[in-house]
């Protein structure tokens, strides 16, 4: 029988971390961030969690995920209070690139059209 735990609690933390990120966390790096995907390890002890921002910038980018970094260990308090599990994971920050991806590919579509 299949294990979809992990899935279900990273379900959980992408919900709980947005959460955290609007009402908890006060720094302006982190404003604009948004949650996009969680990706949880069998044993529940890392999560990976993927974030986009709306600006293109590369300094908006490297504030945001300093932003993150320095805000870790408060996320994870605050994970660790709305989450029942016996440990809280380690939390690491990646940039989502799947939304810039999809915006060259939607721009190379478009350019195919005008041909």
């Amino acid at each position: 029988m299949a294990n979809y735990r992990d899935r279900r609690v990273a379900h959980e933390i992408l919900r709980e971390v947005n959460d955290i990120l609007r009402k908890k966390v006060r720094d302006p790096r982190v404003q604009e961030v948004t949650i996009t995907d969680v990706h949880v390890t069998g044993d529940l002890q890392q999560a990976t969690i993927y974030y986009s921002i709306l600006s293109d910038l590369t300094s908006d980018r490297q504030k945001a995920q300093m932003g993150l970094e320095k805000s870790t260990g408060l996320i994870r308090r605050e994970l660790g209070q709305g989450l029942s599990l016996y440990k809280t994971p380690e939390l690491i920050f990646e940039l989502d690139q799947s939304v810039q991806y999809g915006n060259k590919i939607d721009e190379l579509l478009r350019n195919l059209n005008k041909e």
